[in-house]
């Protein structure tokens, strides 16, 4: 990302990051954030493994191992930060969406 959270995450971004709260490889991230999300977003290996390159080179996440050619990644405190950042920006979007919308809690 180089740019350093100036701009928001990407869904898949936004997910990756979400799934390596716990250590994973590669397919258990896919599976992870399919499973997580019912099917509704789908990370291609492409996607992941550039996302990962990217992450890693900016310090979001880091590679705990490379067993048995599965490499194991966990999200650093870095990239925690740009998680909670992004959380709370999704909250405000809702939030102002609420206003709009009617204000009731069980709008959405």
């Amino acid at each position: 990302m180089t740019r350093k959270a100036s701009r928001a995450l990407t869904q898949p971004m936004y997910y990756v990051l979400l799934s390596l709260k716990q250590a994973r490889h590669g397919y258990e991230i896919m599976q992870y954030i399919d499973d997580l999300t019912d099917g509704r977003v789908q990370v291609g290996p492409g996607t992941l493994y550039s996302l990962l390159a990217r992450f890693e080179e900016d310090g979001y996440i880091e590679m705990l191992s490379d067993d048995d050619n599965k490499k194991i990644y966990l999200i650093t405190d870095s990239g925690n930060a740009l998680l909670k950042s992004e959380i709370q920006r999704i909250k405000y979007l809702l939030e102002d969406a609420r206003k709009v919308v009617g204000g009731g809690k069980d709008e959405f």
